[in-house]
C-alpha cells in the first residue's frame, strides 16, 4: 500500500479522467491522498492545448520536483495531454520526472505506479483511438454536482486545434454505460449533472445507425430521479438541430443554458479555420434558440488574432457581440500551436491579439453589467454552493451560471443553508459582477 497524490489540470473532461485514475488506484489498495506532501507518487494530470495551459502544467511539474528534491514526495508521474504531446521533451528536459503516460494509457495507471515504486521508469503510450474502458470514479467536485463525459476525441479538424492528435478520433460511450454511471451519480447525491465531451452534439454518430443521439440520451437522463438540473456543454453550432432545441425546451430538468463555442463570426475566418457554417448561420441559430427556448442563456468562446483577422474582421466581431448581447462570452487571444494547420498561416502579432481580446472583454463586461441590472427585482432559483468566511455570506448559482466559469449569487440569510440545497432568491443588487439577493421567505 502506498500514498498516491493527484494534481488535475485543464478542462472538466481531464478532471473526469483523473477521477477514473484515482478510482483504479484506490481499488488496487493504495491510499488516494488529498495533499501531495508525503506521497510516495504524485500524478500530475496535465493539459497541453494552449501556451498558458502548458505553462501552468510545467509550473506544477517544477514545483513538485522541488518538493521531491527536499524529500517531501517520492516519484513523479506525468499524464494527460502534455505528456502525449511532448513525449520526448518531458523526460529529456525534466529529469525529475520518473514516468509519463499518454492519453491512451490512463487504464495503465496502477501498473505504472507500481513500476515506479519498484524503482523502474514508465513511458507508456497506448492507442489514442481505442474505445473508452468503463470504470468507477472518485468525485473531486462538491457532492452536489458532477461532470459526465459522454465521448472522447474529436473529428472536427479545426485548423487552430491539436486536440485530435492528442485525444484521437471521436468515440461515443455506449448509452447504457452513460446511463448506468448517471444513476450512480444521482444515488450518491449529485443534484446537477453537467454533460461534457469535446463535441457533445456529435454524440452517437459513430454508434450503429450513425445519427445524433444526444436528444435521446438527454430525455433518458431526465428520467433519473435525483437530478434537479442537467446542463449541456460544448455543442458544435451546425450540429444543433431542431430535435435538440425542442428537447432542451421541453425538458424541465435541462437548464436553459447552452455552451456553443463559435470561435469567430466572420465567414472567411471560419472557412480558413475549417469551421463548418458561416457567420450568417451562427446569427440565425442564436435567433432560433432565443425564439424556441425563452430565457435561454448562451455561452460561447471567441478567439482574436486568428489567421485572416484584420481590423475589418475584428470590428465585425465587436459588432456581433454588441448586437447579439450573449450572456456569457470568453475571449481568448490566438495561441499558434505547432502541428496545427493554422501554425503556418499568417496571423497578427501576439500583443495585437491580446489587446483585441481585452477590448472584447470590456464590451462583454458592459453587456454583463446590463444583464445583471435587469435581474434586479426578479426571484430566481439558486443552488447553494457554500459559505464565504471573508464576506460572511452564503453564495450560490442560478441556472445561468456554470460552476467555476460564470458568476455567483450572494445570499443574505439569517439561517444556515445547506450546500447543494435549492432555494428561491429575490435579486436586489449587484456586487462586482455578481448578483446579490435575499431568500423569499425572509422578505
Amino acid at each position: 500500500m502506498a500514498n498516491i497524490g493527484f494534481i488535475s489540470l485543464g478542462c472538466a473532461k481531464n478532471q473526469v479522467d483523473c477521477e477514473r485514475m484515482m478510482y483504479r488506484v484506490r481499488e488496487a489498495g493504495h491510499n488516494v491522498c488529498g495533499d501531495v506532501v508525503g506521497c510516495d507518487v504524485v500524478v500530475i494530470n496535465t493539459c497541453g492545448f494552449i501556451d498558458s495551459a502548458k505553462a501552468e502544467a510545467i509550473d506544477y511539474i517544477l514545483s513538485t520536483a522541488g518538493l521531491k528534491a527536499d524529500g517531501y514526495v517520492g516519484k513523479i508521474l506525468v499524464t494527460g495531454c502534455l505528456s502525449q504531446r511532448y513525449q520526448d521533451e518531458i523526460m529529456e528536459e525534466m529529469p525529475e520526472v520518473d514516468g509519463i503516460l499518454g492519453t491512451g494509457s490512463y487504464t495503465e495507471i496502477v501498473p505504472a505506479i507500481e513500476t515506479l515504486l519498484n524503482g523502474g521508469t514508465v513511458r507508456e503510450f497506448g492507442s489514442i483511438d481505442a474505445p473508452e474502458q468503463e470504470t468507477g470514479r472518485i468525485l473531486t467536485t462538491p457532492e452536489h454536482y458532477a461532470f459526465i463525459k459522454i465521448a472522447e476525441g474529436c473529428d472536427n479538424k479545426c485548423a487552430y486545434c491539436v486536440i485530435p492528435s492528442l485525444r484521437g478520433k471521436f468515440r461515443s460511450r455506449q448509452m447504457d454505460d452513460v446511463l448506468y454511471e448517471a444513476r450512480l451519480l444521482a444515488d450518491s447525491g449529485v443534484k446537477e449533472l453537467i454533460v461534457v465531451a469535446q463535441d457533445t452534439s456529435r454524440y452517437g454518430t459513430d454508434l450503429g445507425e450513425g445519427r445524433r443521439l444526444l436528444p435521446e440520451l438527454l430525455h433518458k437522463l431526465c428520467q433519473i430521479e435525483g437530478f434537479h438540473w442537467i446542463r449541456i456543454h460544448y455543442v458544435y453550432p451546425d450540429e444543433v438541430d431542431m430535435e435538440l432545441i425542442e428537447t432542451i425546451a421541453s425538458e424541465p430538468k435541462i437548464v436553459k443554458y447552452l455552451d456553443i463555442p463559435i470561435q469567430h463570426c466572420n465567414s472567411k475566418i471560419l472557412s480558413l479555420m475549417n469551421r463548418r457554417g458561416s457567420g450568417e448561420y451562427i446569427r440565425d441559430l442564436f435567433a432560433t434558440l432565443r425564439e424556441k427556448i425563452p430565457g435561454i442563456v448562451i455561452r460561447t468562446s471567441v478567439i482574436t488574432g486568428l489567421p485572416g483577422e484584420g481590423e475589418e474582421e475584428f470590428e465585425e466581431l465587436c459588432k456581433f457581440l454588441k448586437e447579439l448581447r450573449l450572456e456569457r462570452v470568453g475571449a481568448f487571444a490566438f495561441s499558434p500551436q505547432e502541428g496545427s494547420e493554422a501554425y503556418n498561416m499568417e496571423y497578427v502579432d501576439a500583443d495585437v491579439a491580446q489587446k483585441r481580446a481585452e477590448i472584447l472583454e470590456m464590451i462583454q463586461s458592459q453587456i454583463m453589467d446590463e444583464y445583471n441590472e435587469a435581474m434586479i427585482g426578479k426571484t430566481v432559483e439558486v443552488l447553494v454552493e457554500g459559505y464565504d468566511d471573508e464576506n460572511e455570506q452564503f453564495y450560490g448559482r442560478t441556472y445561468a451560471d456554470s460552476p467555476d466559469i460564470d458568476g455567483r449569487v450572494w445570499i443574505a440569510s439569517r439561517d444556515s443553508l445547506m450546500e447543494g440545497e435549492f432555494i428561491q432568491v429575490t435579486i436586489d443588487g449587484c456586487v462586482e459582477g455578481d448578483l446579490a439577493g435575499y431568500i423569499v421567505e425572509e422578505e
